[in-house]
């Protein structure tokens, strides 16, 4: 491979025969700049190299008179050669929740560039985001150190072009389905400009395809079809025992499995539950059955591999609250993370054998509508503080095991923070220590794994207008990167290393 000019002035003899050769480096006046020119001459006893630029191009003139000709001189051909931009990104395939390092070298010095990335989800949905930089004076960019000054973020942000990925349809929420087979293809693009044109019109200067995978090849994905319990179970290579998780998302429904897979490529034997609007569950969720939850965790718990005695649960807005319950009331449950959930029963009934819990009512007439067209409902539920509604409010010292309550505290969706806040209170005043709270400002509702594209704002089942989430950007990228790290350490601190210890 070519590495240099040198090896290319070499390869077409320009050492060692006593020919002179003229060369000059062009910077193209599109760009901002002035014409350069940069001559080289090269004989066998001497090499003279006069600098009047750098440049994005360069253009090989060969002369026959001696000595160094002054551009454009008596040339007698010229070959033109693409420019030398490299881009690179390290790894090219990794997992979805792992950061990458993105550098360019051959950048003409202080040179403002683009950098564009694009993604196509598994429906065909088109994400796109750029940001723009400035090179330093060896012509180099580094995402780990040099600062974006504008496009959709600005600061030191190594991985902001995956994270403020946007849809070109509205409201659109990313949601990757095919977690074992397929990865989510990332294409990023440099461009030696501030490129704000439309897409396609210029080439991109250099680009890298990049694989960002939810699983690892030796994971095991298991449809789970048994007795009323539907969903898929991972389970990482090997013999185990894994620590147990049960992981419940909230009102999106269906079966979501791309947080499970991730967590079961980290060493967790993991249930991503479905419990309606998937296979023969009910369409549209009426009542929650505490004992369908408790079924789910027995089969967990009954595999093989799972570590004894007891499972976690990690759980997200109605997920959180049916995780919160099961933490109360389900001996299996040995640590539970609630993401952004609530302290008390709301909308549906809870049921668990003789016990039925009645919600806490809720007033749509609440509802706001924000300047983008979504529903903002923060204050839609009725309060757990209220003496009306205390026979709604969770028992939470009951709980067996610890709880990691995670909440954004920029939440248009809950008041997550309050409904945490006012739980820590009631272990508290139970002479219970075993509750804790993560809070962090500018994350909204969606508190996901880290370096996928934000929502704050999408469609929802059972809603007329698409959902506010919450959030702005550097808050819920920071809030996700952090949070996910947390969770691994709670859940191998509570289900591994104090089992070790029994």
């Amino acid at each position: 491979m070519i590495q240099s000019i040198w090896q290319i002035l070499w390869l077409l003899g320009g050492e060692g025969n006593g020919t002179p050769l003229q060369y000059s480096c062009l910077e193209n006046p599109m760009d901002g700049g002035a014409w350069w020119a940069a001559v080289y001459g090269i004989t066998q006893s001497r090499t003279r190299l006069k600098r009047l630029s750098s440049s994005s191009s360069w253009l090989l003139g060969f002369s026959n008179s001696p000595g160094l000709a002054p551009f454009p001189g008596n040339t007698t051909w010229s070959l033109c050669l693409l420019p030398m931009f490299q881009l690179t990104v390290t790894p090219a395939s990794a997992l979805a929740d792992e950061p990458v390092h993105i550098q360019a070298t051959g950048l003409p010095p202080l040179q403002m560039v683009t950098l564009m990335a694009t993604m196509k989800d598994d429906k065909g949905n088109i994400y796109r985001s750029r940001a723009f930089y400035r090179a330093n004076e060896a012509g180099e960019l580094d995402l780990k150190r040099d600062p974006a000054v504008g496009g959709h973020y600005v600061g030191v942000h190594p991985m902001g072009l995956f994270w403020s990925l946007k849809s070109e349809r509205p409201f659109d929420r990313l949601i990757k389905r095919d977690v074992m087979n397929t990865p989510t293809w990332i294409t990023l693009d440099l461009y030696d400009s501030v490129y704000i044109h439309k897409v396609g019109e210029v080439p991109p200067k250099a680009s890298q395809v990049l694989q960002r995978w939810f699983s690892s090849p030796d994971l095991q994905r298991v449809p789970i079809r048994e007795g009323r319990v539907r969903g898929a179970l991972f389970l990482p290579p090997g013999e185990g025992p894994f620590p147990g998780l049960l992981d419940l998302l909230g009102g999106i429904g269906g079966l979501v499995e791309y947080r499970a897979s991730l967590l079961a490529v980290r060493g967790f034997a993991v249930l991503a539950l479905a419990y309606f609007a998937y296979d023969d569950l009910p369409k549209q969720l009426g009542e929650v059955d505490l004992e369908y939850f408790e079924e789910a965790a027995n089969l967990l718990l009954a595999h093989p591999k799972v570590l004894k005695p007891g499972i976690g649960v990690i759980s997200v807005s109605k997920g959180a609250e049916i995780g919160l319950a099961m933490a109360c009331y389900l001996k299996q449950v040995a640590a539970t993370v609630c993401i952004n959930g609530t302290n008390a029963i709301h909308e549906f009934p809870l049921r668990y054998r003789d016990l039925v819990i009645n919600p806490i009512p809720s007033f749509p007439e609440r509802m706001q509508v924000s300047v983008a067209g979504a529903v903002r409902i923060r204050h839609f539920k009725g309060d757990p503080r209220d003496e009306r509604y205390q026979h709604s409010v969770l028992p939470v010292e009951k709980a067996r095991g610890p709880i990691l309550f995670i909440v954004g505290e920029a939440d248009e969706c809950f008041n997550s923070k309050e409904y945490a806040e006012q739980a820590l209170d009631q272990l508290r005043r139970h002479g219970k220590s075993s509750g804790r709270m993560l809070a962090y400002p500018g994350a909204g509702h969606l508190l996901e794994p880290p370096y996928g594209p934000l929502c704050c704002m999408s469609w929802s089942r059972g809603l007329f207008l698409p959902m506010l989430w919450g959030g702005e950007p550097e808050g819920q990228a920071a809030a996700q990167e952090h949070s996910w790290q947390e969770i691994l350490k709670f859940f191998r601190q509570h289900l591994v290393l104090s089992r070790s210890t029994l």
